[in-house]
């Protein structure tokens, strides 16, 4: 599991490395690793934000519920809100727009005032007009984004177009920060040798996830009687919004044919979906017609409420179509979970070798999926088998990778760090 947080430099020699890190809005998933490179002695971390509406609450428009998270977003690093030129309530490549980037980016006698500026994402014009400042301003730009190449179909001339964006985009970034195999092979298509990559992984909390779904392991039965469950018989989860290429149905249709070929259906694993969304409805009148009578919506949960379900479940399900990472595997894989995921979610391909920590399945495939799921309850000791598995291989996935990474890349494009 992630490692207690620890500088990983005593040096007081040097000055630490002035980083700014620009990003849309806080994000419940990026504030842990914040707080983790924020205690790294020689790196001297300011945040800013672009938008404050995750932190006042805001209507999630994939979860269609209100959202107000309960996990602390703020705490642990120092950060800011920029001033708002526009700002919608939510993130697009024109909301939010901040004013005087160029002028925060300087001190006050117009001198750099950072050492290298860390962009989230590249298709806004607020990640735009950052790099141009800090290009103006001699200041290196590190990139880091979900992107990959398996993306959605594209005409000949968006491809070319694409192609002559990223072109001059590469002339303005020092340096990548790939978050995996997928994103990676994403930045070498566009940029090749000439930008170097420094493996920053997508990483969560392990520790946090691992010890909230220990504590819960003696209230299980409590869970259990919330959703009506019989106890001792195995779970079958699926947790994210309840949207089309989430393809939640998929797990419904695979879960139908897995449950006929069981001899005792009255013993077959239940199927437990947590999640709200445009589909919600659908998908329980679906389940209705099927005569599936052992499938449960909970609903919405909160961050902090889903190891209760990951230490509930036997295998975590993500069936998603055009998932370029989805870090709910890695938060199920830390607390033990076995997962079957899709070759559409792109941690597969460093997270899940098939029939090891899980199932891999060829995204949109029924029987495919249907046999993951036979493979996964074999027996009674194959999915714990995997799960110690999945626990195992996320020790090697967490933020102390990441401060690496981060730490190699500013070494590089400062010269004032030693990696």
């Amino acid at each position: 599991m992630t490692a207690s947080a620890q500088p990983t430099s005593n040096s007081a020699s040097r000055s630490p490395v002035r980083l700014a890190y620009l990003v849309s809005h806080p994000i419940q998933y990026q504030a842990p690793l914040l707080r983790r490179i924020a205690l790294e002695p020689e790196i001297d971390l300011t945040v800013l934000f672009g938008s404050d509406f995750s932190v006042r609450g805001y209507k999630d428009q994939g979860f269609g519920v209100d959202v107000k998270w309960d996990t602390p977003l703020l705490d642990g690093y120092r950060s800011e809100f920029l001033r708002p030129w526009r700002d919608t309530g939510g993130v697009s490549p024109t909301t939010p727009i901040s004013r005087g980037l160029y002028r925060r980016l300087q001190c006050a006698d117009g001198s750099p005032g950072f050492d290298a500026l860390w962009v989230h994402g590249y298709a806004s014009i607020n990640a735009l007009q950052a790099i141009l400042a800090a290009n103006s301003l001699g200041i290196p730009v590190l990139l880091r984004a979900e992107s990959w190449l398996a993306d959605r179909p594209r005409s000949p001339w968006t491809l070319a177009t694409k192609s002559l964006f990223f072109r001059v985009l590469g002339s303005g970034i020092a340096a990548v920060l790939p978050i995996g195999t997928v994103n990676s092979d994403y930045w070498t298509h566009y940029f090749g040798e000439r930008v170097p990559q420094f493996l920053m992984p997508y990483a969560v909390n392990n520790r946090y996830f691992a010890d909230l779904a220990e504590v819960a392991a003696p209230r299980e039965q409590e869970l259990r009687a919330e959703l009506g469950l019989a106890p001792e018989r195995q779970v079958i989860l699926f947790a994210s919004k309840l949207q089309t290429r989430k393809h939640a149905g998929h797990l419904i249709e695979a879960y139908r044919s897995f449950i006929a070929s069981r001899r005792a259906q009255s013993e077959a694993p239940y199927l437990v979906i947590v999640g709200d969304g445009e589909q919600r409805a659908a998908l329980e009148t679906s389940t209705r017609e099927l005569g599936l009578r052992d499938v449960r919506f909970a609903g919405f949960r909160n961050q902090s409420e889903l190891p209760r379900f990951f230490q509930l479940a036997d295998v975590f399900v993500l069936p998603s179509r055009h998932e370029p990472w989805g870090l709910i595997v890695n938060e199920a894989m830390a607390a033990g979970c076995p997962v079957i995921v899709s070759t559409d979610v792109g941690s597969h391909a460093d997270l899940v070798t098939d029939g090891i920590e899980g199932c891999v399945f060829p995204v949109g495939n029924i029987p495919a999926l249907t046999d993951a799921l036979h493979r996964v309850f074999s027996s009674r000791d194959m999915a714990k088998q995997m799960g110690q598995r999945a626990r195992e291989r996320l020790s090697t996935w967490t933020f102390e990778e990441d401060v690496q990474g981060l730490r190699a890349a500013l070494a590089t494009v400062t010269r004032k760090l030693k990696d």
